[in-house]
């Protein structure tokens, strides 16, 4: 079965697009402070913020621990090989200054879980980001990759041919965020079919990215527009 694009994964795809031109749109996030780790960290949301039915989880990876080696899938268009690497490693020369991921679940809707990852960044660069974005999705709308061997990776894996779809998705913007970019990435092998649906907010110095998965024939719903609405404005108050 093709990887899930986790949230973090999401955002390292962009870090790698190496964007260097800030629009206007840039100016109000320029303005804005820089979030340490623990301002983040105080940002992400609760139980409480979004009422009765819903969970909040936040993910801590364990005390050293370190990725395991799933090998390596290589693109057929060079252009979009920064989205295979993203989704099996992350950027660290290129990441945040800080980084929280977590997920939300409804028991309004359990099989609709949200996973976000909340980014914090020096001025101007959240801008520089989101441009990379909208610059992949207009590169890699179709693109085939093939998977390598890995400690990780099974030998009926191995040799694997993968086709991906990239799609962007008309969305407005969340109130209280300075821009919005949702798009559609859909696997489909000899394993199966993925399909997963993100939506990126860029809030001052912030990004947050929020993920759903879909699998054969059902779609990826899109991400809770109360959940998207409060972690929004918990990032904008952790700016003022």
């Amino acid at each position: 079965m093709p990887h899930r694009l986790t949230p973090i994964a999401a955002l390292c795809l962009l870090l790698t697009a190496g964007c260097t031109t800030v629009g206007a749109s840039a100016d109000r996030a320029a303005a804005s402070r820089e979030l340490t780790a623990v301002q983040l960290r105080a940002a992400v949301l609760s139980d409480a913020d979004l009422g009765a039915g819903y969970t909040v989880t936040v993910m801590k990876p364990p005390p050293g621990a370190v990725a395991a080696d799933t090998g390596r899938e290589t693109a057929d268009v060079p252009a979009c090989q920064p989205v295979l690497d993203a989704v099996g490693q992350t950027n660290p020369a290129a990441g945040p200054l800080a980084e929280t991921d977590l997920s939300v679940s409804s028991a309004a809707a359990p099989d609709a879980g949200v996973y976000a990852g909340l980014l914090a960044f020096q001025p101007g660069r959240a801008a520089q980001v989101q441009e990379g974005l909208e610059k992949v999705l207009a590169q890699c709308t179709a693109f085939t990759s093939v998977s390598t061997g890995g400690k990780g990776v099974s030998a009926a894996h191995k040799g694997v041919r993968t086709k991906h779809r990239l799609a962007r998705l008309d969305t407005p913007t969340p109130e209280g965020a300075d821009g919005a970019t949702a798009f559609t990435l859909t696997n489909e092998s000899a394993t199966g079919v993925l399909l997963q649906r993100a939506l990126l907010t860029r809030t001052g110095t912030a990004l947050a990215v929020f993920s759903t998965v879909g699998s054969g024939q059902e779609q990826a719903p899109a991400p809770d527009d109360r959940i998207v609405r409060a972690q929004v404005a918990k990032l904008r108050t952790a700016q003022a």
